[in-house]
């Protein structure tokens, strides 16, 4: 297994650039998933890793080795795509088997090879069908199976579970999971889903506009994410935003908008007084938003009263869309909230788990 380095990596395609100054080391035997929205430039990285496309600017390392001028069969890498790209001619066996007959791999090797990942993957029931015989998380699993055989140092897997139906995606995210597991094998992941960056990655890299936003474990991004793009981006429902200022109030910071006067909580006073009467963005997660039942549970809390616009039942919890004023928020709460559309609601703050952003620089402040 191999280690990835990239050190201010740029990628331009004429005068457009899409991969900017991206910096990022992927340890031996990790799997990092890179996320963002569509051109974010994730994808693009990947395939300078896997030398399909070509480095402007900067170095990439595989391992100790710099491999901008390698090509892509020599990197010793593996690459699942989108699409599954079987031949459709050829049985399970012999799609998984035929890169490495075309290294001249000895056969008893190749079955050897084959029969391990076969294992691995649930496969060995289906070696002789063709590919048109197999459901869609099965031709996944022989392209997963194809890379396997190749033993590479490095996996590389771009969006490889998103022709899949939702239910296959969760099945197919726990194999990837147990894959990893057990090859112990070091693994670069894109994605565009939150969910599945989440999930499974011990480190997420964020993207936007071709740079790297935050590269940390899950929970420190979901938990303290670097900027305002970060912590609406992760997350399901997205964080809750205000716009408003900083305003102190009897001795004491608050949040204040045209809706909202929110007392901010006694362990971020100090950190917030520089941004007295400035402008800044408040963030709240959904899960965050209590119903008022629950406001005893909580340290420091504020009640606010809205009113309820619509609910959304998601099976295990609740989908609240309330309003104040004109501000509008999300909340998730227990399946057996008794709100309704159109009622009153009293909607407690948890004060210890807010977020401030500055509006300039969009940069978290708390």
């Amino acid at each position: 297994m191999a280690k990835v380095i990239l050190e201010n990596v740029v990628k331009k395609f004429d005068d457009v650039v899409a991969v900017n100054e991206v910096s990022l080391e992927i340890k031996e035997r990790e799997f990092v998933v890179l996320v963002g929205p569509s051109g974010c430039g994730k994808t693009t990285t990947l395939r300078m890793i896997a030398g399909l496309e070509e480095v402007t600017e900067g170095k990439i390392f595989i391992g100790d080795r710099l491999v901008n001028d390698v090509p892509p069969k020599d990197r010793d890498i593996a690459m699942v795509f989108q699409s599954y790209a079987l031949y459709p001619h050829m049985s399970v066996y012999d799609n998984m088997a035929f890169g490495l007959k075309l290294r001249k791999i000895p056969k008893k090797e190749i079955s050897s090879r084959v029969d391990e990942a076969a294992d691995i993957l649930g496969l060995k029931k289906l070696l002789d069908r063709l590919p048109k015989q197999l459901s869609g998380g099965q031709r996944q699993r022989v392209a997963l199976g194809r890379a396997i055989v190749r033993h590479p140092s490095v996996f590389l897997m771009d969006e490889p579970l998103s022709n899949l139906d939702a239910k296959l995606r969760v099945q197919m995210r726990a194999q990837l999971k147990k894959l990893h597991e057990r090859l112990k094998t070091t693994i670069v992941y894109v994605t565009h889903d939150q969910v599945e960056a989440m999930t499974l990655g011990e480190r997420i890299a964020v993207m936007l506009n071709g740079e790297v936003q935050q590269a940390d474990s899950p929970l420190v991004i979901y938990d303290q994410p670097s900027n305002r793009f970060v912590a609406g981006f992760i997350g399901s429902p997205p964080m809750n935003f205000i716009d408003g200022k900083i305003i102190k109030k009897n001795g004491k910071m608050h949040f204040e908008s045209e809706d909202l006067s929110i007392p901010l909580s006694t362990t971020i006073q100090d950190v917030v007084a520089p941004y007295e009467d400035k402008e800044v963005v408040f963030g709240i997660r959904p899960q965050d938003i209590k119903e008022e039942r629950r406001a005893k549970s909580l340290e420091e809390h504020i009640m606010i009263d809205t009113k309820v616009d619509f609910r959304e039942l998601m099976g295990s919890e609740t989908y609240l869309y309330i309003k104040t004023g004109c501000t509008s928020l999300v909340a998730r709460v227990d399946a057996l909230s008794d709100a309704k559309s159109g009622s009153s609601y009293k909607a407690v703050f948890n004060l210890r788990k807010i977020h401030l952003f500055d509006s300039n620089t969009q940069k978290a402040i708390v």
